[in-house]
């Protein structure tokens, strides 16, 4: 199991998709049209193996929407791992009593999703998605692999969720996708594959429940944090953010 792909919402696309390839060093984002069902656009950019979206509403009574004002703006919006086993992970689903709020099985069983409700787990939506090949990433678009740069960003390395109550969003969140949490000083920690991890935390900035931050392998930390500074970018606390997002930035 290992983490493939963060999803973001913002009000403004064209100006999310502008500054993440400014601060991050990515040159291309594929427009999925699939998308489009739920009532939204987005931009997806491949970073190394791994994906960083941004979905916008184009429509009323979205959820997505829904989340933007609830959050008083732009934030976390989605989760993805990536599982060997669908089966074994819908099982972990089921016995969980979480709910399924979409799920597909595509191209005669080489991709695969489930979509979890988040208001069942907490902090975001959760989506455990299976590709055959392992290498392969549908939502990334037919020609992602053209266009990956690992000049600036090698990949996303880990996703913060925040709450309330962070060790029992933890603990749930371990429930569905079978890993023990464990206490990290003040945060509680689930740990992936290739290095990844999900983190919990108390949610301290006012805006509630939610992804708060990710974590992106970067080359020169320095050099993508006065980027970001250039473009207003940061917090008081000198954090990248992106989407209304916190970036962690990991020397990578």
């Amino acid at each position: 199991m290992r983490l493939r792909q963060i999803a973001l919402v913002g009000r403004d696309l064209a100006a999310a998709e502008a500054d993440i390839r400014a601060v991050l060093g990515l040159d291309y984002a594929y427009d999925d049209p699939g998308v489009g069902k739920f009532g939204l656009k987005n931009a997806v950019f491949p970073v190394g193996e791994t994906f960083l979206e941004v979905v916008s509403p184009k429509q009323e009574g979205t959820t997505a929407g829904r989340l933007l004002e609830k959050r008083s703006g732009d934030g976390g919006y989605m989760v993805i791992l990536q599982v060997r086993d669908i089966a074994e992970a819908r099982a972990r689903i089921a016995a969980a009593k979480a709910r399924v709020v979409e799920q597909a099985d595509l191209h005669e069983g080489a991709v695969a999703m489930s979509h979890l409700h988040p208001k069942d787990i907490g902090g975001a939506i959760l989506s455990l998605d299976y590709m055959d090949p392992w290498e392969r990433w549908e939502w990334g678009g037919p020609g992602w692999r053209d266009h990956v740069r690992t000049d600036v960003s090698a990949g996303l390395v880990g996703a913060e969720l925040q709450g309330h109550d962070p060790a029992a969003m933890a603990a749930r969140w371990g429930e569905v996708v079978g890993r023990a949490p464990v206490r990290v000083g003040e945060a509680w920690r689930i740990g992936l594959d290739d290095g990844g991890e999900l983190r919990f935390v108390a949610a301290r900035d006012g805006r509630g429940e939610g992804l708060g931050a990710f974590d992106v392998a970067v080359r020169d930390p320095a050099a993508v944090r006065t980027a970001a500074e250039a473009r207003g970018l940061t917090d008081a606390e000198g954090e990248v953010v992106l989407s209304g997002t916190r970036v962690r930035l990991v020397q990578g």
